[in-house]
């Protein structure tokens, strides 16, 4: 399914993605088999496309990490999705979007949180960097 040059499987306590000024930090304090994919650039040469997927027990991950550009962030995760998610409508997914600053508005994301609830079954996260979330 994936080029072998574009992902990596970890078990590390402290999983990071960080690009720029952008940071994820995933705590997997229980070291659960991760699959690390880069996406931009690797799985996806061109076209729009997000920086990463993780998948962790068969559950998909993707992440963004962007300056301020929402929007285009949203659009990169949900082509992303369409690509490579093993079902794009149905398995159980989780979008961050980690930015330096988000200038949208809360009503704007609930927005789009909900759209992607009803479209792809996906849980959209959208926080400032650094992030930390744990698996």
């Amino acid at each position: 399914m994936f080029k072998l040059i574009c992902q990596e499987s970890t078990k590390d306590k402290i999983i990071v993605f960080s690009e720029k000024r952008s940071k994820l930090i995933v705590k997997n304090d229980s070291q659960k088999d991760v699959l690390k994919v880069t996406v931009d650039g690797c799985e996806i040469t061109s076209g729009i496309r997000c920086d990463y997927l993780m998948i962790v027990n068969e559950k998909e991950y993707f992440i963004e990490l962007k300056g301020q550009d929402v929007n285009h962030a949203i659009e990169q995760i949900e082509e992303t999705i369409k690509s490579l998610s093993s079902d794009a409508k149905n398995s159980e997914k989780v979008s961050f979007i980690i930015c330096t600053r988000s200038p949208l508005a809360s009503t704007s994301i609930q927005n789009f949180q909900v759209k992607f609830r009803k479209k792809f079954r996906c849980k959209l996260i959208i926080k400032n960097s650094p992030h930390t979330v744990t698996i």
